[in-house]
This record gives structure tokens, C-alpha cells and sequence, in this order.
């Protein structure tokens, strides 16, 4: 499961399943969007997984090749999701319709959760709610993930700043 996670301080909070591929894409892209927008010390941004496969790994080579073709700069190593993210963050943003279950299953199990958990999707212009996984992709994909992010990223910043 993936996510990104913000907060309002504001928070923002990504979750992926492996976090290494789309979580810290979006990730990137929203710090970049509010270092530009000169907000970027009104959030807290961060990403997470709910797997431990790839904890402590860096983010995939084709997504930093990606990020660094459009000048992005990504610092991410995965983590896990605890429960803490879901008392810290104000919301939490997955990449597909399962993220999504997975994510309200583990808040309901804890007692003071605040987030608000969405799909980063539903902030889409042009109406892509789900983001694919690029991992068996092209880079082709990446591109296609970092468009998506893109466009939800902005239009979320627009609305909650």
C-alpha cells in the first residue's frame, strides 16, 4: 500500500505498498510544488508503506532517473506505516482503490486518527482516479506517474492552501 502523508502544519502523507516507486514520486513532486509556492514550511510531507519488502531501500532507479530529468530533487528512503501517521497527519493520499482499503482498515483500529484518507486520483483534472504501479513498467510508466502526481499535487495544493 502506498501514501503520501500531509500535514497542515499542514501534513501530508503518500502510502504505497513497497514505497520506492509512485509514493515517492508524489512525494517529491509536492515538495517541490510548495518549496516553489513558497509554502513548503506550512506542511510536513512524507510517504509510507504497509509491506516491509523494500523498508529501508532507496527509491527505484528508473523513478529517480524520471525526477531527475524534470529537475526534481528526491531524498526518500522507504518505511513502513505505523500508527502514529494516522494521529499525525491531517491527510493521507493512496494510489489505488486497495491502498485505499487497506489504509481505512488500519485507522479504524486506531483510536484518535485524524486523517483524512483519499485517493490522490480524486484531485485529478482530467479525471485519472487511479495511479498505476510503473515497477513492471517503462519508463514510459514513471512518466506517466510523474504526469499524474503532477497534476493531483497541484490541484490538492490549490485547494488546501
Amino acid at each position: 500500500m502506498n501514501a503520501l502523508f500531509l500535514n497542515n502544519l499542514l501534513q501530508f502523507w503518500k502510502l504505497f505498498v513497497w514505497n520506492i516507486c509512485r509514493s515517492p514520486i508524489a512525494e517529491a513532486v509536492f515538495r517541490k510544488m510548495a518549496t516553489d509556492n513558497g509554502a513548503v514550511d506550512k506542511w510536513r510531507i512524507d510517504s509510507a508503506a504497509t509491506s516491509t519488502y523494500e523498508i529501508g531501500n532507496p527509491p527505484d532507479h528508473r523513478g529517480q532517473a524520471c525526477m531527475k530529468r524534470h529537475g526534481v530533487s528526491m531524498r526518500h528512503i522507504a518505511r513502513q506505516v505505523t500508527k502514529d501517521d494516522f494521529m499525525t497527519f491531517d491527510h493521507i493520499l493512496c494510489m489505488d482503490e486497495s491502498n485505499l482499503r487497506d489504509l481505512n482498515k488500519k485507522a479504524s483500529s486506531v483510536k484518535n486518527s485524524k486523517a483524512k484518507i483519499e485517493l490522490l486520483g480524486s484531485y485529478d483534472p482530467e479525471k485519472q482516479l487511479i495511479i498505476q504501479d510503473p515497477y513492471y513498467g517503462s519508463d514510459k510508466d514513471f512518466e506517466t506517474v510523474y504526469e499524474q502526481c503532477v497534476r493531483c499535487c497541484k490541484a490538492f495544493l490549490e485547494q488546501h492552501s
